[in-house]
């Protein structure tokens, strides 16, 4: 078994940061890419950033330049720092890894159970 635990949504205005967290725990061998998407209200879910076990890094175009994606492999956590937000950031965001559990050695893929962020005008 893998949990992700999230934290760090909330309500903020516009012009305003935020920092999301994510951290994996349990039967973990190793951890691939590491992701956030998210979802507005009536709309589908979206990829958002995505971390690779190396760094390398990957934004969707609505927020490059504003959300910084970065990871701790040591503490198997990713992090989404989200700057000079906008109302039409509004959305669920979710945590999505995926790699292998330790034993028996298996691919993993997990999704988070959703934070709130909501950007006031």
């Amino acid at each position: 078994q893998v949990q992700l635990v999230e934290s760090g949504g909330g309500l903020v205005q516009a012009g305003g940061s935020l920092r999301l967290s994510c951290a994996a725990s349990g039967n973990i061998f190793s951890l691939n890419a590491m992701d956030w998407y998210r979802q507005a209200p009536g709309k589908q879910r979206e990829l958002v950033a995505t971390v690779t076990s190396g760094g390398s890094t990957n934004y969707a175009d609505s927020v490059k330049g504003r959300f910084t994606i970065s990871r701790d492999n040591a503490k198997n956590t990713v992090y989404l720092q989200l700057n000079s937000l906008k109302p039409e950031d509004t959305a669920d965001y979710y945590c999505h890894v995926d790699g292998w559990t330790f034993f028996p050695r298996r691919p993993l893929e997990v999704w988070g159970q959703g934070t709130l962020v909501t950007v006031s005008s």
